[in-house]
């Protein structure tokens, strides 16, 4: 294996460097550097990306890895693999796990097999409260010290506002960033889609958006009162959307995301009762998905994320009322945000890939998500007009909750390097810290090769 890749004559697209040419990007030792020599030339990796888009490794910092407790959806080693097929090199982890990621230990466990299995760079996520419960503050310092990168309670919504007060109060003293999930829980009890039209001729419980709008309200004077940094999570709601705009006018630390199903998708995908359409938050209108797209346009909403919720066919296979709330992404997210913003002429390729890089490690902190000279060589290559259909067969989940299978996408990730070692060739999965080991869609191994 060479320390010295060449990617040749593709379009270079790094933003966080206002960068948008076409050339050759060079890597030695993991980093990028501006140029190789003669010498190393000769020894180098080559990657022709002509007609291809070189960009920094995608960052996703809302996922779902279930790993420890639930490892029939998915584990830390999947879910790197699929991260990797969809050009995404850098992802956070969310705390809903079997123990919840409430002490120092569990957080341990979780970093030890990231640094085993992962593929892609991880960083774990601690939760607000001990077990979720909304009741009782978690060790934040000792969170903090065994390595997460935010708080949050995500899956849940902390509804006691004196607790969510003392915990954004304690995550500003250590620095973290607190990442919430905006629900109302007494205006949601059994709802299981958005409350309007849709749910009326379903005859499903509605989820009225006032249930999202009120925490968002709620965390918008939190952060004003105590100086710190809140991050709202898919924001589904117009309504929150202007919420969130006239406090930024004001100043106010509040930071949130899109994702790509809440961009593309209505509730009236839910005409026949499909679970894979079924999430948290719900689906809501055309005018909210309106609104969505020209806040992520416009500032208001600062990135996107996935929040790849992997579930179990005989989970998602059930009844609507008792199917569980989620859809993976992670594969899908670069050719969903392609479509609907710069494939329908929304926005350039410069502006979706800084959503999709450097504006969320920014938020976190993270070291990634450019191009920049010295840094680590995570790159995503990929050509934004191939079309392919992402199927059982061809996608590296262990889950399948997706209402894109079998559906005809534009956009497909070509190459994806973790440091400057190829972990995605387009077809398959190579490992760095096993070499040899190549893995197959649908997690099946290939012969190993030296």
């Amino acid at each position: 294996m060479t320390d010295i890749l060449l990617i040749q004559d593709g379009r270079i697209i790094d933003p966080a460097n206002r960068r948008d040419a076409a050339g050759d990007l060079c890597v030695a030792n993991g980093k990028i550097v501006k140029s190789l020599t003669a010498e190393q030339r000769k020894k180098a990796k080559v990657v022709d990306a002509r007609g291809l888009i070189v960009a920094p490794g995608l960052v996703d910092i809302h996922v779902h890895l279930r790993e420890p407790g639930q490892t029939h959806k998915e584990n830390i080693e999947s879910g790197s693999w699929a991260a990797a097929a969809g050009g995404i090199t850098s992802m956070v982890c969310m705390p809903n796990t079997a123990p919840a990621c409430d002490n120092a230990g569990t957080i341990q466990l979780i970093n030890d097999v990231i640094r085993r299995q992962a593929v892609v760079n991880i960083w774990p996520t601690g939760c607000i409260t001990i077990g979720r419960d909304g009741e009782k503050l978690a060790p934040i310092g000792s969170l903090k010290r065994a390595g997460v990168v935010a708080i949050t309670d995500d899956g849940d919504c902390v509804q006691n506002n004196e607790v969510m007060r003392r915990a954004v109060e304690y995550a500003h003293m250590f620095g973290l960033m607190v990442m919430d999930h905006c629900q109302d829980e007494k205006l949601t009890e059994g709802a299981v889609m958005h409350e309007g039209e849709w749910s009326l001729r379903l005859g499903l419980r509605g989820w009225p958006s006032a249930a999202e709008d009120i925490i968002v309200a709620r965390n918008v004077i939190l952060s004003e009162h105590t100086g710190a940094h809140i991050h709202l999570q898919h924001i589904s709601s117009w309504q929150s959307m202007d919420i969130i705009r006239r406090a930024k006018q004001r100043g106010i630390r509040i930071t949130a995301e899109a994702t790509p199903h809440h961009l593309a998708l209505t509730d009236a995908s839910l005409h026949n009762y499909d679970t894979n359409f079924k999430m948290n938050p719900p689906l809501r209108t055309e005018v909210d998905r309106q609104a969505i797209i020209e806040g992520l346009l416009d500032g208001t909403l600062d990135i996107i994320a996935t929040d790849h919720a992997p579930h179990t066919d005989y989970e998602k296979d059930v009844e609507f009322d008792y199917a569980p709330f989620g859809i993976i992404g992670l594969e899908t997210c670069l050719p969903i945000s392609l479509e609907v913003l710069y494939h329908s002429k929304r926005c350039d390729l410069s502006f979706l890939i800084s959503r999709l890089t450097h504006k969320p490690a920014e938020l976190l902190g993270l070291p990634k998500g450019t191009l920049t000279e010295g840094v680590d060589a995570d790159i995503c290559v990929f050509d934004p007009d191939e079309r392919w259909t992402p199927t059982v067969e061809n996608t590296f989940s262990r889950s399948r909750n997706s209402p894109w299978l079998g559906q005809s996408l534009r956009g497909r990730v070509k190459h994806t390097f973790v440091g400057g070692v190829e972990v995605f060739d387009g077809e398959k999965i190579h490992s760095p810290k096993e070499p040899g080991k190549i893995t197959l869609p649908g997690g099946r191994a290939a012969a190993a090769q030296v």
